[in-house]
């Protein structure tokens, strides 16, 4: 037991967590004459250390999901979905979000194709929750910060918020109020050719490519804001607004999220400051899923394509969700980890 155990911290700390690299950078830095323990030194290091690691993940994570998603293109999707009936349809819809490495923007021409394909608008919906708030690749990065379980438990809560989502939205009968030109657009349905493995991989790496130049602005802005929360900002501050002591902290950490904007892979660094700061995990991963799924400019484009009463009980199912999930975490996150 006691053997199996090293073998997992080792996994999560220098595999996954990369402590060895936040170690070397350390070094250089000291043998360039930089003071790794004031407030510049360390964040410089932490921006060197957060931003190469999360580069080096994702970039892992975005071939491989890339490499599997090629077997699965959007039409053969479609088919496989349509097989499915109620909630089986929301819980397929929802589990293909996790393997679609999209922020909530890019999740939404997904979403008017399944839309525009006759798919139910409830299971639609499932899949435009998951995708953003539960990416497989946020699972291994979460994973470095907060442990398996943790990360583990995010993931199934996150995939039942999207279930209960779609199936509130399908029972509600919300059809008529996606706006009519998604409905009425053609369907261009494409027999998508069968590749060669060396053709996945290349498929893969242009997807990896395409990915990080999407999302490195956002990546380095996170960490940079990571790196001012870790080093600058005093920790009595950050519990004041966001510790444990204050009930509202939840609330707190939702309402700032959702007008930010940015791949969840983004928030990865502010994260860690704050957890490292002592913010309870509940608050923080509410931070990150109004980043990621409430973001106002992924609400205003997805105000273009459904009318305003669904688009107001989609941001209201999805916000009781969060909330119920970040009090949850704070309140029995102990348990878990």
């Amino acid at each position: 037991m006691l053997i199996m155990k090293a073998i997992w911290d080792f996994f999560q700390n220098q595999i996954l967590g990369m402590k060895w690299l936040n170690a070397l950078i350390g070094d250089g830095l000291s043998a360039l004459g930089l003071d790794i323990s004031s407030r510049f030194g360390g964040s410089v290091q932490f921006f060197i250390y957060d931003t190469i690691k999360i580069l080096i993940l994702l970039s892992l994570l975005i071939f491989i999901i890339s490499y599997i998603q090629s077997y699965f293109p959007p039409e053969r999707t479609k088919k496989i979905l349509g097989k499915f009936h109620g909630i089986k349809a929301n819980i397929l819809s929802a589990l293909l979000g996790t393997v679609t490495p999209f922020c909530s923007c890019s999740s939404i021409p997904i979403f008017i194709g399944f839309t525009n394909a006759g798919l139910p608008v409830g299971v639609t919906f499932s899949f435009l929750i998951s995708s953003p708030l539960v990416d497989l690749g946020a699972l291994i990065l979460l994973m470095s910060i907060f442990g398996a379980k943790i990360a583990i438990t995010y993931v199934i809560v996150g995939l039942i918020l999207a279930v209960v989502g779609g199936t509130i939205i399908d029972k509600l009968g919300m059809e008529d109020y996606v706006v009519k030109f998604v409905n009425s657009a053609a369907v261009v349905d494409i027999e998508a050719p069968d590749l060669s493995k060396r053709e996945r991989m290349v498929y893969a790496k242009e997807q990896v490519q395409a990915t990080v130049k999407k999302v490195i602005i956002y990546i380095l802005v996170g960490v940079g804001i990571g790196a001012a929360i870790h080093n600058w900002i005093p920790e009595t501050i950050i519990q004041s607004i966001l510790g444990q002591n204050n009930p509202f902290s939840v609330l707190i950490a939702t309402v700032i999220g959702v007008p930010m904007y940015a791949d969840i892979f983004g928030t990865i660094p502010i994260a860690e400051a704050l957890y490292a700061k002592g913010v309870g995990v509940g608050t923080i991963l509410s931070f990150m899923m109004g980043v990621t799924a409430l973001s106002l400019p992924s609400m205003i484009m997805l105000k273009r394509v459904v009318k305003n009463r669904l688009l107001a009980i989609f941001i209201g199912i999805v916000t009781v969700g969060i909330i119920a999930i970040g009090y949850f975490f704070n309140a029995f996150g102990f348990l878990i980890a």
